[in-house]
């Protein structure tokens, strides 16, 4: 298969998992500030950009979290960093699940890391099992507006139309006693420089 194949298989299944979003040109200078090209980082790691897509394909590696106007298939610069950590992509999902108690809920957050942007983890800097519970209980604990500070240190703002809603979106904003989540959103981009 050739990698216009390939490429064009993995822009197929991105956008049956997350839909079809045009990127504008100010999206794209987001995603390329906050990703790399799949392209680009496979060349720096010495991989084969179209055996990662059929790792991808094949449901052993995350699909791209964005793909950017040009078609560049963007991807998180530490991609590789679990799969190497649980030595190869082989033995990826049983390590990555290893990590909740329930195996249920890890079966579901492997899944879920692996449309990576079909909801769940795109805001974050770094996709560990860590980073993601840890995303969990700041994002639970934001809904009571409790430990707002720390969720800057795991995540970033996401675009206008991620499937996921953002925190701004999800939050009342009408109770007297608390800032709008809007405000806390834009108070932690500011603080940590997202």
């Amino acid at each position: 298969m050739s990698e216009t194949d390939l490429k064009q298989q993995l822009a197929e299944r991105f956008r049956e998992v997350n839909g079809d979003h045009p990127m504008t040109d100010a999206d794209d200078v987001y995603v390329s500030a906050q990703f790399v090209a799949l392209e680009e980082l496979c060349a720096v790691h010495g991989r084969d950009a179209d055996a990662v897509r059929r790792l991808m394909l094949g449901q052993y590696l995350p699909l791209p979290g964005y793909l950017r106007s040009d078609g560049a298939e963007m991807v998180p610069a530490d991609l590789f960093a679990l799969a190497d950590e649980s030595g190869g992509v082989e033995l990826l999902e049983a390590w990555f699940t290893a990590h909740w108690a329930d195996p249920i809920t890890g079966k579901a957050e492997w899944n879920a890391y692996l449309s990576y942007l079909s909801g769940q983890y795109v805001c974050l800097h770094s996709v560990t099992p860590a980073a993601i519970q840890r995303k969990d209980y700041l994002t639970t604990a934001i809904s009571a507006s409790e430990n707002v500070d720390s969720i800057g240190f795991v995540s970033t703002p996401s675009l206008p139309y991620s499937p996921r809603p953002r925190p701004q979106d999800t939050t009342p904003s009408n109770s007297s006693s608390k800032p709008p989540i809007s405000e806390l959103w834009t108070m932690l981009a500011t603080q940590h420089g997202s």
